[in-house]
């Protein structure tokens, strides 16, 4: 082969053929010459370079005569990755070798890839060996950031979609399926609209395509419907793919659930409402347990001293049943805003709700019947009170829901094994195990709009003089402080079940109920009792006198003070109200201690939403009293104080 043919022009000697020949070879070498893949040429016997293109010196950084003569094992970019001998041997028999993928470096030591194809073919009067080596480092590196991309999209968190302009989906990562509920399978082929809830309206949809196929990205919120049903929320981000013309193609969207934050944000308003709520409590809350106390201290008073007037206690026992009304009442606004945390023991919740239902037997008609299945379940940490408020606002809703018809009161219950999974539907709620209680009726039932409110305070569907509103809150309010959680299921005409999950407390004993003892008495001990309220000091004072005790009882911190100071002989006991003008209970309390030292002090409050015991013991003080209060919860709280246990009364 002439290693110039463009500078040799044929004479009149040579004939048609010669010319025809040398036509041919000036044409192949300016395809050698040009070519954008390298070329190599080699001896088929000896299988050294004869011939090199200007690509592949190029490519890899050698002259043309660096390699001439040099087989492909003593390149240096071939030596570690080629055997000459081996690749001869194969095109003896094969007559072609190929390398799809083959890593050189260079001789600047770049690192490229290449595709190498080896094959014998005739030329002239000899065979030679032909290899052609494509350069495919940038394809490599596409087909990776491809692959790369392609892996992220699969695990990926957020869902993708991909879909042609008229909406078909034509790809879906497995977040899709795993917040969907659908396939791939499934989902390949179907419109998106699959997933709708109903929940936007036609105009929605109409202003999303408009922005789409104007060019431009969409972003919003969707309320869309899984497979089984459920509905869930996601953000979600909608583009156009374009292609190289600039045409739109495809749409992508970028999904991501969000409804476990909405359901966070929507308690956290929640919570936010009521405390609201709660602070509003607490304002009127003192005031009104003050009056409430009076009620009830003067009650004792009045039907001791109408021991002997039977229609005069009848009358007093009528009063007594309102008082405690307005007194439960105050309880439950203080309970469904948190402010009033009831102290809590290990139960049996089954004992409990048995004991409950067959107070509510009593009221609930005879048409209705209570069907119950408990199974043995472990110990919760509870307040029975507050269970047996739980029981008796629930019975009575479902009696209301089922009053114009027969029907069943189902209460179950049971161990749950809350996971992580249940957790996403339940963020109340924690993994670990609990006890579940439900409560079904077969009733009336409940619209989507009625169950988003029902445990607001207030809000209520009874007519007017049937109920407060105030029931479901309570219910809400007790299953918080009980570090539980409460969620109801209910469709019109198809009734109504509320689940209740108290969590499980693993270190329980129950301590077996006691009867009650007498109020115990005193044997003359000194007491101080001070209240803002002077009806109430002198109410104090009269209760406590009945009790055995010596009492001096006033309505100014001041004068409190100046007693303590004057007195000879100290007191045994100081009781003070927790708010008072001039200066507070605490630091009456404080200023008592300066001037007697180791002065036993119990704080009296209506509202006890930032005081408890733990508290009161913290600050010095030896107990608190709940107002309103009895007469044998002040004198077991007296008498607790003045003889701690291990002491002689």
């Amino acid at each position: 082969m002439s290693n110039d043919p463009q500078n040799q022009n044929p004479t009149p000697h040579e004939t048609q053929m010669e010319q025809a020949l040398r036509a041919s070879e000036l044409s192949y070498r300016r395809l050698f010459e040009a070519a954008q893949d390298g070329i190599l040429i080699l001896d088929v016997d000896s299988g050294r370079v004869t011939d090199v293109n200007p690509f592949l010196t190029g490519l890899l950084g050698y002259s043309r005569a660096e390699m001439l003569g040099k087989t492909v094992g003593e390149l240096s970019p071939f030596k570690d990755v080629v055997s000459n001998q081996a690749m001869l041997e194969r095109l003896q028999t094969d007559g072609y070798v190929r390398y799809e993928n083959l890593p050189l470096k260079t001789k600047e030591r770049r690192h490229i890839a290449v595709e190498f194809v080896s094959n014998v073919y005739q030329a002239g009067d000899k065979k030679v060996i032909q290899c052609n080596i494509r350069d495919i480092t940038q394809r490599k590196l596409a087909e990776e950031s491809h692959a790369r991309l392609a892996t992220a999209v699969e695990q990926a968190v957020e869902t993708i979609v991909i879909t042609d302009t008229a909406g078909k989906i034509l790809y879906a990562n497995p977040a899709f399926a795993k917040t969907t509920g659908y396939t791939l399978a499934e989902a390949v082929g179907q419109n998106p609209r699959i997933l709708q809830s109903g929940k936007h309206d036609s105009e929605f949809y109409k202003r999303m395509w408009a922005t789409l196929e104007r060019g431009e990205t969409w972003s919003g919120h969707f309320v869309n419907q899984r497979k089984d049903g459920t509905l869930y929320d996601e953000d979600a981000t909608i583009s156009p793919v374009r292609d190289a013309a600039g045409t739109i193609v495809n749409y992508v969207a970028v999904k991501r659930d969000v409804t476990r934050e909405m359901q966070l944000e929507a308690r956290f308003h929640q919570t936010q409402k009521m405390e609201s709520i709660g602070q509003l409590a607490g304002g009127i809350a003192h005031d009104f347990n003050n009056i409430l106390s009076c009620t009830i201290g003067y009650l004792y008073l009045a039907k001791s001293a109408a021991a002997n007037q039977p229609d005069m206690l009848g009358y007093l026992e009528q009063i007594e049943k309102a008082t405690d009304r307005a007194v439960e009442l105050v309880h439950q606004i203080l309970t469904f805003s948190r402010q009033d945390k009831p102290e809590r023991a290990p139960l049996d919740l089954n004992h409990v709700v048995l004991e409950a239902l067959k107070l509510l037997r009593a009221s609930v008609p005879a048409s209705i019947r209570i069907k119950t299945e408990l199974t043995e379940t472990p110990t919760v940490l509870a307040n029975a009170s507050a269970i047996h408020q739980v029981i008796m606002n629930l019975g009575t809703n479902a009696m209301h829901a089922m009053r114009d018809q027969p029907g069943v009161l189902k209460v179950e219950m049971g161990v749950l094994e809350v996971d992580e999974d249940f957790v996403k539907t339940r963020p109340d709620l924690h993994p670990g195990q609990y006890v579940k209680l439900s409560v079904s009726d077969t009733g009336c039932g409940m619209d989507r709009a009625t169950v988003e409110h029902i445990f607001e305070p207030f809000y209520t569907t009874k007519g007017v003089g049937e109920g407060t509103g105030l029931g479901l809150a309570v219910v809400h309010g007790i299953m918080k402080t009980h570090d539980g959680g409460i969620s109801v299921y209910s469709q019109p005409g198809a009734g109504t079940t509320f689940h209740l999950y108290f969590p499980v407390f693993e270190t329980a004993t129950v301590t077996p109920k006691t009867e009650a003892a007498p109020v115990p008495r005193g044997q003359g001990e000194r007491i101080l009792f001070v209240d803002d309220e002077e009806v109430l000091a002198s109410l104090g004072k009269k209760i406590l006198e009945r009790l055995g005790y010596r009492v001096t009882a006033t309505s100014s911190v001041l004068e409190a003070l100046a007693i303590v100071r004057a007195q000879a002989e100290p007191f045994d006991l100081v009781i003070t109200d927790l708010a008072m003008p001039v200066m507070d209970g605490v630091k009456l309390g404080g200023q008592l201690l300066q001037i007697q030292p180791h002065l036993p002090i119990i704080l009296a409050t209506g509202f006890s939403g930032f005081m408890n015991a733990e508290k009161v013991r913290e600050l010095g003080f030896c107990d608190l009293l709940t107002k309103p209060s009895t007469a044998r919860t002040l004198g077991e709280t007296v008498h607790r104080v003045l003889h701690p246990a291990g002491t002689v009364g």
